[in-house]
């Protein structure tokens, strides 16, 4: 799946970008006809801990899924929002399933 990852107001190391794409390639298991993703990353600037926000948009046919998490660290936010387009996912395929 093709992700188009930014990171707004700074710069994102190797490694985040590698676990964002792995595990938003995960999501073809649940849902095969995903086109692709957009990922922003951002850091809120607040005094309190959970200022790294993620917000993904996940394209599918005639469709797209929009889901915003916000976390102490990048990677437990990347792993609820696809926790999330998860869920989403198996619902629209159940859907299209239930329409045949």
């Amino acid at each position: 799946m093709k992700v188009n990852a930014q990171s707004v107001n700074f710069i994102a190391d190797a490694k985040l970008m590698d676990f964002i794409q792995k595990r938003m390639d995960k999501l073809e298991v649940f849902y095969d006809k995903v086109i692709g993703s957009d990922v922003y990353l951002k850091v809120e600037n607040t005094s309190a801990k959970e200022n790294k926000i993620v917000e993904i948009k996940l394209l599918v046919p005639r469709d797209k899924l929009i889901v915003k998490k916000q976390c102490k660290s990048f990677e437990e936010a990347v792993d609820s929002a696809c926790n999330s387009l998860e869920r989403k996912l198996v619902k629209k395929k159940e859907k299209l399933r239930a329409k045949a």
